[in-house]
């Protein structure tokens, strides 16, 4: 059924952190998940509190190294293939991790933000996070050669962050907060709306590796069904659109997506476009991060 779906084209894919767990990222729920185990940073938290923010970017800037050097994995690739085809008409991912982008994807919806971006609280800048790693690095050597366990969020495990320099905005000295929507904060309604639209003008909704636990991502579950928008959900576990969906399938991400791409044939190779890096990788112009993210080329195995 799901090489079916994706033949007939006009497909929209809805992706949560089971997709990057092959890329080395722990999911929330499944077997590599620790969010049971980790309290979550809240919005209110972060901006109400110095030390909620000291203790968050020194968990964060350990975690970022394996964020900023995780490559795209089988799944990625596949679905970035079959968009090239003219197959998926859009792609909505609750991750923050750019992966999709780095395996060449381009209409890419990032519901929850990157982490690849930075964001001033005062003046709305943003920034690329490679930018900040640098500062951070500089305001703090001792900690570069800490190694922990790393959360779904890209955070490391780390309780005692005392004595971590946090950076501020180098244009006005505004606090600066990773460009991703934090527990408590909302989805802006405008990027809630286009996925809505989205959704609505697909022939199908195909969920790949989310529990759909959280009503960001299980509303347009929700919108598809009630549209008459056949659900197919691959997900290693029951999930909470289970009984939306016309089918579901609990099977390895990686195998089960490049199978369906290398059955619709041709070459799967492309030019990956914009580095996830990027902080503007939906265009790439005017890009400060420059050389670090330039587009690559890159030929894909299967």
């Amino acid at each position: 059924m799901l090489t079916g779906l994706f033949r007939g084209g006009g497909v929209v894919v809805l992706t949560g952190a089971g997709l990057s767990t092959e890329s080395g990222i722990p999911d929330y729920r499944g077997a590599t998940g620790r969010a049971r185990r980790a309290e979550p940073m809240t919005y209110q938290t972060f901006t109400g509190s110095e030390a909620a923010r000291q203790r968050y970017w020194a968990r964060s800037h350990l975690g970022w190294r394996h964020i900023a050097t995780a490559r795209p994995n089988a799944g990625h690739r596949a679905v970035a293939a079959l968009e090239r085809r003219g197959l998926v008409r859009g792609i909505i991912t609750q991750n923050v991790d750019g992966l999709h982008q780095a395996a060449g994807a381009r209409n890419v919806t990032e519901l929850h933000g990157s982490l690849h971006r930075v964001v001033c609280l005062s003046c709305w800048e943003r920034t690329p996070r490679l930018s900040l790693d640098d500062r951070l690095q500089a305001a703090n050597p001792a900690w570069r050669d800490r190694d922990t366990e790393i959360n779904p969020d890209g955070d490391a495990a780390v309780q005692d962050t005392s004595g971590f320099v946090i950076a501020d905005c180098e244009g006005c000295g505004g606090v600066l907060k990773p460009d991703v929507v934090f527990f408590g904060e909302n989805v802006p309604g405008i990027r809630v709306a286009a996925c809505y639209d989205l959704v609505s003008a697909a022939s199908s909704l195909v969920v790949l590796g989310s529990s759909l636990t959280v009503m960001s991502g299980y509303r347009y579950v929700r919108h598809a069904a009630a549209r008459g928008i056949p659900v197919v959900i691959v997900n290693q576990g029951a999930t909470r659109g289970d009984a939306l969906a016309a089918a579901t399938l609990d099977a390895p991400l990686g195998d089960t997506l490049r199978a369906v791409a290398a059955r619709m044939g041709g070459s799967l190779w492309s030019v990956s476009g914009i580095s996830s890096r990027c902080c503007t990788a939906r265009t790439g112009r005017g890009c400060p991060c420059r050389a670090r993210c330039a587009a690559s080329t890159t030929r894909t195995s299967w």
